[in-house]
């Protein structure tokens, strides 16, 4: 079944569901709650509002598979943003309490992929942009 579907297919969608899921999660503890938490970390408040915005939005263009190349270059922005500002001192597998960056390297290496591949075959980037070609 995955041959059918396809790798780059599969990795887009379930990339696409982990970030709407964050995004989700992010609406759900309150943006206000959000922003006060990236301020106590020292990333700017408004930020909060960027990072729901990019996970909602990007994690349904990516389901679908629509602008797959652009929201995977804002996913790696975002996830390196994340590592440098917060996770870097915890180290790739963190200590105690503190998280490591491994699940954001690992999301960032996923968004590379997707960025060089371009469009999957079941996609609204290939439906669209194949018919703009072939027009």
């Amino acid at each position: 079944m995955i041959k059918h579907i396809g790798v780059p297919t599969l990795l887009r969608v379930v990339l696409g569901i982990i970030f709407l899921a964050h995004g989700i999660s992010k609406l759900q503890m309150g943006l206000g709650n959000v922003e006060a938490w990236f301020s106590s970390m020292g990333v700017p408040g408004f930020m909060a509002y960027v990072a729901a915005f990019v996970e909602l939005a990007g994690g349904i263009l990516l389901i679908v598979g629509l602008f797959t190349r652009v929201v995977s270059a804002l996913f790696i922005v975002l996830m390196l943003g994340a590592i440098v500002t917060v996770k870097l001192s915890s180290g790739l597998l963190g200590h105690d309490q503190a998280a490591g960056y491994e699940l954001e390297l690992s999301l960032v290496l996923v968004s590379i992929y997707l960025l060089a591949s371009g469009p999957a075959a079941l996609s609204l980037d290939h439906l669209i942009f194949n018919k703009r070609r072939s027009a």
